[in-house]
């Protein structure tokens, strides 16, 4: 059970988890940069980059769900937050973990792959030959489309034991469309990791667009959970799910279940 788990243990899961996120997804992009050489980049590299963040999403559901939810996305943490399924008190420090994890995420890839993981880049998440406006855009759709199916993949009607599996898939869907636009963060935590991280080590970073991408998943992991209350909102749900609510086994109990 989650609230048998101290704030400190939630914290601890919270940082590997979006470590983990940072190092096998991010790690992905530079990884195949490397191995690409001067071979064109193609839709099957996208693909297996995908593929690598949908994987470490469900590993860490399933491995870390139940210490501390396994939010590992600011934009998730803001989101339960606002449709009182998570304590504000808690959401600074969820945060603050995730961003740490990030980074260490980051650090861990150039412990990895070396120095050239960030002459290619380091995977840091960027726009290029197209508006702000598109860029916001597509990052708000991809954030909106993640966060708005883990409030569903977390109501009390959703099959159970699946929640893992489809935020993984939907994760791996979404990097498909949005990639090609802004590189798909949709995760603030995530966009901001590897961009220190890339500054530290002395590669270019545009630090003007980061503003773009945290605007857009924040208010997206907003708007998901306030669309999702209104349009799946019943008399039963005065109960939601307690705080720090496990994402790989949602479904609340008596004894999970808080006043809202």
């Amino acid at each position: 059970m989650l609230d048998e788990t101290s704030l400190t243990q939630r914290l601890v899961a919270e940082m590997l988890g979006t470590a983990f996120l940072v190092f096998i997804g991010v790690g992905s992009v530079p990884a195949t940069l490397i191995l690409n050489g001067n071979a064109p980049f193609t839709m099957a590299d996208l693909g297996m980059i995908s593929l690598a963040f949908g994987t470490a999403v469900v590993a860490t559901v399933y491995a870390l769900g139940h210490i501390g939810g396994n939010h590992i996305n600011p934009a998730v943490t803001l989101g339960l937050a606002v449709s009182g399924k998570f304590p504000w008190r808690q959401v600074p420090y969820y945060i603050a973990a995730q961003a740490v994890g990030a980074v260490l995420g980051a650090v861990t890839i150039l412990g990895v792959l070396g120095h050239k993981a960030s002459d290619v880049g380091l995977g840091i998440a960027s726009y290029n030959g197209i508006s702000w406006t598109q860029a916001f855009t597509a990052e708000f759709v991809g954030t909106f489309i993640l966060v708005f199916t883990v409030f569903g993949v977390i109501h009390r009607k959703a099959a159970a034991g699946f929640a893992g599996v489809a935020i993984g898939l939907v994760v791996f869907a979404v990097i498909i469309p949005v990639a090609p636009a802004t590189g798909a963060s949709i995760n603030p935590a995530r966009t901001f990791g590897p961009m220190f991280v890339q500054q530290l080590a002395g590669g270019h970073v545009l630090w003007n667009q980061i503003p773009v991408y945290l605007a857009a998943e924040l208010l997206a992991g907003v708007a998901a959970a306030l669309v999702y209350g209104v349009l799946a909102r019943t008399p039963a749900d005065r109960d939601v799910a307690s705080p720090g609510i496990d994402l790989g086994d949602p479904e609340p109990t008596a004894q999970h279940a808080v006043n809202a």
